[in-house]
């Protein structure tokens, strides 16, 4: 039985890495691959960029913003940073 390219385990990811990108994937359908593949590259090379940012996005939602809002607003902030990432 062929294992789906999803759940295959590379670069030391484990099962809930896996699971993640899984997950990732479904809410990325109209993507097309090579676009989907540079956003989990960018997640797989900057994971406490990536951490950070979701934490400030909680932090905003938390002050009361809505999930939409405190996301454009933290992501406003790290525009560089993620322009350069994305690169």
């Amino acid at each position: 039985m062929e294992v789906p390219e999803a759940f295959h385990i590379t670069n030391g990811m484990g099962i809930k890495d896996a699971l993640l990108r899984k997950m990732m994937q479904s809410k990325m359908k109209g993507l097309p691959k090579d676009q989907q593949d540079k956003i989990f590259k960018a997640l797989e090379d900057n994971p406490e960029f990536f951490t950070d940012l979701g934490k400030e996005i909680q932090e905003e939602i938390k002050k009361g913003k809505d999930q939409m809002s405190a996301t454009m607003e933290v992501v406003g902030r790290h525009r560089e940073k993620l322009e350069q990432i994305m690169k």
